[in-house]
């Protein structure tokens, strides 16, 4: 029979009335005559109640422990999902990681998917088991330890098992209803995307969209995973949600899909810097060993062999950078005058792979911003994205009213 995997994020398996309502929802599936391998996220809150156990009971934790502690909600709602299909006479069972296996790296707390090998499921299924209860986010060493794959990691283990069994879809039930122009709580007017390219999808989620995680997104286009984002509160039809696919399957696009903006970035500027062959690699090697997830660059013009460099974080790494500075300008490796943190900005983008055919979309950009009187302090663009560090303090209208510039609220 063909395989659909359906995951359910927290919010959806929150109590047991909505483990119920998400079963129904599979059984509607198996009915159709789909094998249907569930992904199940812990219960809303419990991977926070278990990490913070974690940090209570010890400070300077065991990561191998940490991941035998913080995997097991998701044991329980997929024992509880199982329990629920079997009332409802649908043979199901729930698997641990461990059991499948999906085999990861020794990364813990941050492992990444090596291989899921179908034959133990496919068994159960040419047994007559419908519905295989997966628990996401774990999996198991070469070592035979628990692993967990990082925050999201549900999402990248649906996306994972429908690439190994060659899924026909790979759905997503969240607690909103699809892939908006932006968010709907900043800009009233943002409309529902029907489809989406895995390219702009992956631009979005990476500039600071909350639907999709990263990852997921990243193995999606990488194995061509149809992925539809749906909503586990609403009655669904056939064509409910959003369609996260490849480019060929959208007929027409607006130049601009999206406007994505991540809140919480800083500015990093580090002033008179010896402007010589290898300097970048030098400050970007000690920021990468520090542990600072870097994102946009500007190198000043250099002026008398000296140059100014900033980069943006997110805000909660700036200390993380300046001890990574601080221990290269000790060490001799980086020369540079003093280094100023600006933590009061945003990162505000636009995003569409008809960006791709269009010229005009940066001008555009810019004199919307402009016009409302908010200056750029930095900017960066690829094939289908344009992003700016602007004031925090006008994030929402740099939001709304780039959302009316570029039309969004309209269908192409």
């Amino acid at each position: 029979m063909p395989v659909l995997v359906m995951k359910f994020g927290g919010t959806s398996v929150a109590t047991l009335d909505r483990i119920k309502r998400a079963a129904k929802r599979v059984g509607v599936e198996v009915a159709k005559g789909y094998d249907v391998i569930v992904i199940v996220s812990a219960m809303s809150g419990k991977t926070n109640e278990l990490v913070g156990w974690v940090n209570e009971t010890s400070p300077l934790y065991d990561a191998r422990e940490y991941d035998a502690v913080v995997s097991s909600g998701e044991n329980v709602t997929a024992g509880l999902m199982a329990l629920t299909m079997q009332e409802m006479d649908v043979p199901a069972r729930s698997w641990q990681g461990w059991q499948v296996p999906l085999k990861t790296t020794s990364a813990h707390g941050a492992a990444r998917i090596e291989e899921i090998p179908p034959d133990n499921i496919n068994a159960k299924f040419g047994e007559g088991m419908r519905v295989a209860v997966v628990a996401g986010f774990q999996g198991v060493s070469p070592e035979g330890r628990i692993t967990t794959l990082g925050r999201g990691g549900s999402d990248t283990t649906a996306v994972a098992f429908a690439a190994a069994f060659d899924a026909e879809r790979c759905d997503i039930y969240t607690d909103v209803d699809g892939v908006y122009t932006t968010d709907p709580r900043v800009a009233p007017k943002a409309r529902k995307l029907e489809k989406i390219a895995f390219e702009e999808m992956l631009e979005l989620a990476s500039l600071g969209a909350k639907v999709l995680q990263t990852r997921s997104v990243e193995l999606a286009m990488r194995y061509n995973v149809r992925l539809r984002v749906l909503s586990s509160f609403e009655e669904q039809s056939d064509n409910a949600g959003t369609l996260v696919c490849a480019e060929e399957e959208i007929v027409e696009n607006n130049v601009v899909s999206g406007v994505a903006y991540s809140r919480d970035e800083a500015k990093m500027t580090l002033i008179s810097v010896a402007d010589r062959p290898g300097i970048a690699a030098n400050i970007f090697t000690a920021l990468s060993e520090g542990g600072v997830l870097v994102d946009m660059i500007v190198q000043n013009i250099s002026e008398e062999g000296r140059t100014d460099m900033t980069f943006s974080c997110p805000t909660d790494q700036v200390a993380r950078a300046e001890a990574a500075m601080a221990k290269a300008k000790e060490d001799g490796i980086v020369n540079f005058a003093e280094l100023i943190a600006d933590v009061e900005v945003a990162k505000v983008s636009v995003v569409g792979i008809g960006m791709r055919s269009h010229t005009g979309v940066a001008a555009k950009m810019f004199q919307c911003l402009s016009a409302d009187g908010i200056n750029i302090k930095v900017i960066t663009t690829s094939e289908i994205k344009i992003s700016v560090l602007i004031e925090r303090k006008y994030m929402e209208l740099a939001v709304q009213a780039l959302h009316d510039a570029f039309e969004l609220d309209k269908a192409a």
